[in-house]
């Protein structure tokens, strides 16, 4: 088991539903955040994560657990469509694994 985390910007909420479709995976949560950049000159790792402006973002977290399969898809048509769109504002996704769960 996977857990897949996404983040995107809440004007691609919709099309990040479509894309966890088309991956198989039909089961997921969405959580609104606000994200936020403040690089003040200085050097970051994450430089990317909110695009290239400082300000606040409106946002949304999505996360879902799935198989190792579904989460390597959704990860490839995201990946897809970031290069495709050169948006200023990627959709940013990872995978964790999940150890241990409990049973029902």
């Amino acid at each position: 088991m996977k857990l897949l985390i996404i983040t995107s910007l809440t004007d691609d909420k919709h099309e990040v539903s479509k894309l966890l479709q088309e991956a198989g995976i039909s089961i997921f949560s969405v959580s609104e955040t606000t994200g936020y950049k403040r690089n003040n000159g200085n050097p970051n790792a994450l430089n990317n994560w909110f695009g290239s402006k400082n300000g606040e973002f409106d946002s949304v977290v999505f996360f879902s657990f799935t198989d190792a399969a579904s989460a390597d898809a959704a990860i490839e048509m995201i990946t897809s469509r970031n290069c495709n769109d050169q948006s200023q504002f990627p959709i940013h996704a990872f995978v964790l694994p999940v150890e241990s769960f409990s049973k029902i």
